[in-house]
Formats: C-alpha cells, structure tokens, sequence
C-alpha cells in the first residue's frame, strides 16, 4: 500500500484521477442540472400574475389592516417590550397608518435606548420620518 508500487498509488491516482475527483486546485464538475425541473417559488414573493388572496381583496385586507392598526395602538403599552422593541413597534404602526401622532412616542420610546449606537439609528429614523411627514405638505 504505502510505498509499494500497487495500483493504488498517489502517483498512479493523481496522473488518472477518478472523474469527479478534485486535483490540485481545480474544482469537480457541478452536478448535471434537470433543466424541466421548476424552482419553488420563493416565501411571500409576490408576483404580476398571482392571484389575490383567497379569503378578501385588496381592499378588504386593507381594511383588517386599519381595524388592527386602531385596536393596537391602545394596547402597545401593555406589551412586555425592551425601549428598543417598543421603537421598533412603535415606528412599525406609524409607516403602517401613517400616524404621525405615533412620532413622539416613538421619540420617547428613542430617548429610553440605553445603547449610543441603537439610540442613533432610533433618532436618525425619527428624524427621517418627520423629514416624510414634513415633505408631504
């Protein structure tokens, strides 16, 4: 085996590799691809030709979301939040609904992030949204 001249040699199996070896750097060849073989479609990935959800329209999907939007916004308070995740839900339901009366809480819910670097990305986005808010009119 080692040192012997059988057939099984590294010198026998470098000059006549197996064909799906790799040898030095060069890589094996990639496996043959099934060219009628469909890809499956990607989570939540909309498409121009995908039907409308099964259970409403549009607009009916949009009015749960206003419903929701309005029931929460009274009960974000009683969530169990870190500053961070309160900021974060916080300016979720204000590009949500476009409730710019949601700005100071989440001003507030900024001021309380204890980490520098977190609470300036939290005040950079609320000056960035009352930068959209201000544009607007």
């Amino acid at each position: 085996m080692f040192g012997n001249n059988d057939n099984n040699s590294k010198d026998d199996w470098m000059s006549n590799p197996p064909s799906d070896a790799v040898v030095g750097d060069a890589a094996a060849p990639a496996p043959p691809v099934d060219e009628h073989k469909e890809e499956a479609p990607a989570e939540h990935a909309a498409t121009p030709s995908a039907p409308a959800p099964s259970n409403g329209n549009a607009d009916d999907l949009l009015d749960i979301k206003q419903n929701a939007l309005r029931q929460l916004t009274p009960l974000v308070g009683h969530l169990d939040q870190t500053p961070e995740e309160k900021f974060r839900t916080t300016m979720m339901m204000i590009q949500a609904s476009d409730n710019k009366d949601l700005v100071k809480d989440a001003y507030d819910a900024a001021q309380a992030i204890t980490d520098d670097k977190a609470r300036a990305q939290a005040l950079l986005d609320i000056v960035n949204e009352i930068n959209y808010f201000t544009q607007q009119n």
